[in-house]
């Protein structure tokens, strides 16, 4: 499924538009790689984790001639599915179990700012600073 899948899939059975079913899934990815590029994980409950994670240097061979090769330490992005996620897949990935990924209305997202369902869709300045979150930022 591609970005554009998911928006004609999210605007159907939703009944909105998908310009502006675009418009909030654009900002939902990046607000995700704004907050990992600010170091921050983002956990989605019952989903999963983003998170970056350091990768050591080591000793790597090239295939060609089977020298070693040192290969330098990195940062790479990495996503860790959430527990309600690995049961429904283990468990056959049949329908989907709506209640494991939906907000009962008890869970709060932190640091967020109430904002009129209007200005949802609205891109917000990239040159803002980011919301001082600490280490992590939960969305759902």
């Amino acid at each position: 499924m591609t970005k554009r899948d998911l928006v004609i899939l999210v605007a159907k059975q939703l009944g909105v538009k998908q310009n502006e079913v675009s418009s909030i899934v654009q900002e939902m990815l990046d607000s995700i790689t704004d907050s990992l590029k600010d170091g921050n994980r983002v956990e989605v409950r019952n989903f999963g984790v983003f998170e970056i994670k350091q990768r050591d240097s080591r000793l790597g061979r090239n295939p060609r001639t089977g020298e070693e090769v040192p290969i330098p330490e990195k940062k790479v992005a990495s996503f860790r599915p959430g527990k309600a996620l690995k049961e429904w897949v283990q468990a056959g990935a049949g329908n989907r179990p709506h209640h494991l990924f939906k907000s009962d209305g008890t869970e709060q997202v932190e640091n967020a700012d109430a904002a009129p369902v209007e200005s949802i869709t609205e891109h917000r300045d990239k040159s803002d600073p980011p919301s001082p979150s600490g280490t992590q930022e939960s969305l759902f």
